[in-house]
């Protein structure tokens, strides 16, 4: 089987580092608008050998979308426009719906599986790919009924072998999900590393004082804002809603501060507190 992987950052060289472990391609072709990229990806040994975009579908056997979700839409389609009836298209973007909506008419659709491997790190880069990856996390698949039945099957086949769960959601669930468990996270780290840095001018003192606390919920304000903006763009009304409610939280809990409210900032605190059953549930 030959896989030629379109993106050369970290989920792109993190899936290309997975298949090698597990032997389940021949040969890894790669695609990346950044020469920069594809060459570190080459030098690293994430692909056998970088082609040109309109290559890949004379190559691969399964074509993998790995770029910012802004652009999965557009290459979607003009992959679609070239496969043929043995080949996979299947991307790992963050966002479904529109993406989904934009592929739903094209001839080819059933050639493509809609698939988001729920896994990723605050960096980026080929640098960046992680050994290993994927193991214990879950891939949401959408739209199941409207791709092939085989090439549903072989991409199940392929990221259940690299060690991850297989859920199942339409593309609205999955956004809304996704606002809710992933790009609520992201917008809360950076805005608490912007409000510290207005509020804390004397970088020493960030570095002197900052615990595991202050690290851990800033790290995924390290993340590119050339892979976040378009997945807020994207999941633009479900992020706003969850922002309206992440807000509202946010208003009663300064409310009850500045009341002295300490038993309405004890139900608050105790009431999160059960997150914690539900993340070792997981587990």
């Amino acid at each position: 089987m030959r896989i030629c992987i379109i993106g050369l950052g970290l989920i792109g060289g993190s899936f290309a580092l997975a298949l090698r472990k597990h032997m389940l391609a021949e040969r890894i072709f790669g695609v990346d608008a950044s020469p920069r990229n594809a060459a570190k990806a080459l030098e690293l040994g994430l692909v056998d050998e970088v082609v040109e975009f309109d290559k890949a579908t004379e190559v691969a056997d399964i074509i993998a979308l790995a770029t910012p979700v802004d652009v999965i839409p557009q290459l979607a389609i003009k992959l679609l426009n070239r496969v043929n009836d043995s080949q996979i298209v299947v991307d790992m973007g963050s966002t479904k719906e529109e993406l989904c909506e934009i592929i739903s008419q094209h001839p080819r659709r059933n050639r493509f599986v809609a698939a988001h491997p729920m896994w990723g790190t605050e960096h980026s880069g080929p640098e960046a790919a992680v050994e290993g990856a994927f193991v214990g996390c879950n891939t949401v698949l959408c739209e199941e009924d409207k791709s092939d039945s085989s090439a549903v099957v072989t991409i199940e086949s392929i990221f259940t072998t690299i060690g991850m769960k297989i859920m199942r959601m339409s593309p609205a669930q999955h956004d809304t999900h996704a606002a809710y468990v992933s790009h609520i996270s992201h917008i809360t780290s950076f805005i608490l590393a912007t409000t510290v840095l207005e509020k804390e001018r004397e970088s020493d003192t960030i570095l002197n004082l900052a615990g595991g606390g202050f690290e851990s919920t800033v790290r995924l304000a390290k993340s590119s804002p050339d892979m976040w903006i378009p997945i807020l763009m994207q999941n633009k009304y479900n992020v706003l809603d969850v922002l309206r409610e992440y807000i509202h939280q946010l208003e009663i809990f300064r409310k009850a501060l500045e009341k002295d409210n300490r038993e309405e900032i004890r139900a608050t605190i105790e009431r999160a507190n059960t997150i914690r059953k539900i993340l070792d549930n997981k587990q």
